[in-house]
């Protein structure tokens, strides 16, 4: 009798848990990391703008009231089965697109430094390229599962999701939102890659895409510029390198260990968009390349998470999951890489925010609903397999 309790009591402790903890708690660390974060870099904006009434909290409460509702939200997205936001994801994509055109209707979307990628709704503004990213990954995800069998075809495989990617691209293009149709056409093109589309196909898009960057910045002289600020800051450490060079003046003033939470100075008007695009260079002068490191380490570990999670459920035969959930870990890995190659002046500047930390309601309730399908996926894999040890 004594046996058949201590079995028991063993099987019950060696019962696996319901979520992956690594990437739950990666994920929380982000999330609140960002919140203080957002508080430090904001604090001297926010009291030297009449538009916030010089109020000093005021980022840090937006950005709090933007992480509840992505909370909310995120736990109704987990209660979801996956095979529902399957069905949804066509449905979802084409009103990813419709909002993409209605942002950039005259009089309709909001404008700010010469972009037009806002839609006011009272006192919050909605980025449809934020949730793009989202409905991208479902949409490539759907779309390389239903092509399956014709992922070796240029014509049937390729073109189909080309021509879509195409209208995307168009509609960001004319927003502009540069960073986000990057990030949007990484996430396909790597969904179409795990799907086992033709690896010469695969490297003859890839240089396409090459060639189709070098026009783009061509034809652009803003764009154009960009590059060349990119290249030499201080050339022009007034003009258009001016972002760029208080980055760095911000990372080499962090050296190992920063200068104290809260202590930059770079936040103090001037380094531009401190809590958003270049989060990442106060977090490097408050606290060296020690934070740093630990960012980097997170977003690491979050992404591995991502990806162990994706190739569990392909071995439980559960392709649509697996390329869902690899899928948002090359947008929140792409995105977060293109972010601090930014800071660091390693990549052209992008307009690209760090995900889950800076500020942005649009973006931090993308990326909590991604983390929620993404828990979800995992809660899925470990049901299946409790069943089948059963």
């Amino acid at each position: 009798m004594s046996v058949i309790v201590q079995r028991r009591y063993t099987s019950q402790r060696a019962e696996p848990a319901e979520l992956d903890s690594l990437l739950l708690w990666s994920a929380i660390a982000l999330l609140l990391f960002g919140l203080v974060m957002v508080y430090s870099a904001s604090i001297a904006t926010a009291e030297g703008s009449q538009f916030t009434g010089h109020q000093p909290a005021y980022f840090l409460i937006r950005h709090g009231v933007f992480l509840a509702i992505g909370i909310v939200v995120g736990t109704v997205a987990f209660q979801i089965p996956l095979r529902v936001w399957q069905q949804a994801a066509p449905w979802l994509f084409l009103g990813g697109v419709a909002l993409l055109i209605v942002v950039i209707l005259p009089h309709v979307g909001r404008s700010v430094n010469g972009a037009q990628r806002w839609l006011p709704l009272g006192w919050v503004n909605l980025q449809p390229s934020e949730l793009m990213k989202l409905f991208a990954v479902l949409y490539a995800a759907d779309y390389t599962t239903r092509k399956l069998g014709d992922m070796g075809s240029f014509r049937r495989g390729f073109v189909p999701m080309a021509i879509v990617m195409m209208l995307v691209g168009f509609l960001l293009l004319r927003e502009p939102d540069f960073g986000a149709f990057v990030v949007i056409v990484a996430i396909a093109m790597g969904i179409l890659f795990l799907g086992g589309i033709n690896a010469p196909m695969f490297g003859a898009l890839l240089l396409l895409l090459c060639l189709a960057f070098v026009a783009l910045v061509a034809s652009s002289e803003y764009r154009y510029q960009r590059i060349l600020g990119f290249m030499d800051p201080w050339q022009d450490a007034y003009g258009k390198g001016y972002q760029l060079s208080h980055a760095l003046i911000a990372f080499g003033r962090g050296e190992w260990f920063g200068v104290g939470l809260g202590a930059s100075v770079e936040k103090l008007f001037y380094l531009p968009e401190a809590h958003t695009d270049f989060l990442l260079a106060v977090i490097g002068e408050e606290l060296g390349f020690i934070g740093i490191v630990v960012v980097v380490c997170l977003f690491a570990l979050l992404v591995q998470r991502a990806y162990v999670i994706g190739r569990q459920a392909l071995t439980l035969d559960r392709l649509y999951a697996s390329l869902v959930a690899q899928g948002i870990g090359i947008w929140i890995g792409c995105q977060a890489f293109i972010n601090m190659g930014v800071n660091m002046g390693m990549l052209p500047t992008k307009g690209l925010t760090l995900p889950l930390m800076s500020f942005g309601g649009s973006g931090i309730v993308a990326n909590c609903v991604a983390l929620a399908i993404l828990l979800r996926v995992d809660y899925e894999n470990r049901q299946m397999m409790r069943g089948n040890r059963l």
